[in-house]
């Protein structure tokens, strides 16, 4: 069987093309035909490929530099969140500038993912385009994949969807005092699934944030320091009020309480009244997080100033200070 001699393909004779210069170099039928092939696309692909992290680098700096905390115990707002509503109190101090900085750190996390995922599946989908495969089945099974990831870890989404509206919208960061239901206690850590917590005895509560439904915050704005004060029924209510707002007047513009204080005390009267006795109430308003230290201050001086008045307390008669009886 005899082999005849074939053509040389159509483009060897097309001058100027990459196959014309490649086959008067080489004088091989099939390295011509295939220079495009070759090289065109392995340049093509290389180059989308550092495109795409050349612009993942820029973004990430970019997230990074809008996302950073101003230097020099500066009190600003990283660039990130000047657009956000802030609901921090400047007077949680230190505590501001760690809530800022997680809250930044947190949203500017969530951007790398969303921006690496997005630059790199755009050259991925790119770079098979170039090698000629038919991209509509991947598409079609990767649809197919993500759904049923979604309904597998429905919780999960749950829980990253409702830690990126609570950073957005900053309803509490560390250093707040919160109550999420379950639990409560002191802000010490924010993230996008978990809220970790810590409660007056100590215990640290881990809460998932796609279980939390209301979040009541004592830490934004102001508060109010409430003291309820019991009087037997034989006392003076008249000269017991005046002597309680003299005496947290006095009180609270002492130097350990009036940086804390808001607002002059406000002398309720009387709030309850019960087969013991009576109560008497007191509010302050206070910067946030301070009520429960100006309570117990304004309780315990309340009470030792009305008893050296004379007035006795609620059943008196059956609580005497005096010596037991032998």
């Amino acid at each position: 069987m005899n082999l005849l001699p074939t053509e040389p393909p159509a483009c060897t004779r097309e001058a100027g093309s990459l196959c014309y210069q490649v086959f008067q170099v080489t004088k091989n039928e099939w390295l011509s035909a295939s220079a495009g092939w070759l090289l065109t696309k392995p340049l093509r692909i290389l180059m989308i490929v550092a495109v795409a992290f050349l612009l993942r680098y820029l973004v990430r700096r970019l997230i990074n530099r809008v996302t950073r905390m101003p230097g020099g115990g500066s009190s600003k707002l990283p660039a990130l969140l000047r657009p956000l509503r802030e609901r921090a109190p400047e007077v949680l101090g230190s505590a501001v500038m760690e809530r800022r900085r997680q809250r930044a750190a947190t949203i500017g996390s969530v951007l790398k993912s969303m921006a690496t995922f997005l630059i790199y599946g755009l050259a991925f989908i790119l770079v098979l385009g170039e090698l000629g495969i038919d991209l509509a089945p991947i598409i079609a099974s990767a649809g197919i994949v993500g759904v049923a990831l979604g309904f597998g870890a429905q919780n999960l989404v749950k829980d990253f969807l409702s830690g990126m509206f609570m950073m957005i919208e900053d309803q509490y960061g560390v250093g707040d005092v919160v109550d999420v239901g379950e639990a409560s206690g002191t802000v010490e850590a924010v993230g996008l699934r978990i809220t970790t917590l810590r409660d007056i005895n100590g215990t640290v509560w881990y809460v998932r944030n796609g279980e939390v439904l209301r979040v009541g915050n004592s830490s934004q704005g102001f508060a109010v320091a409430v003291v309820d004060v019991p009087l037997s029924y034989s006392a003076d209510v008249e000269k017991a009020t005046e002597l309680m707002a003299a005496k947290a007047k006095t009180l609270l513009e002492s130097e350990s309480l009036a940086p804390n204080v808001l607002e002059p005390p406000e002398m309720l009267g009387v709030e309850t009244v019960t087969p013991e006795g009576i109560k008497l109430r007191l509010t302050v308003k206070v910067r946030p997080g301070k009520q429960w230290s100006v309570q117990r201050a304004l309780r315990a001086h309340l009470l030792a100033a009305l008893d050296e008045a004379g007035f006795e307390p609620p059943l008196g008669r059956f609580m005497s200070s005096g010596p037991a009886p032998q």
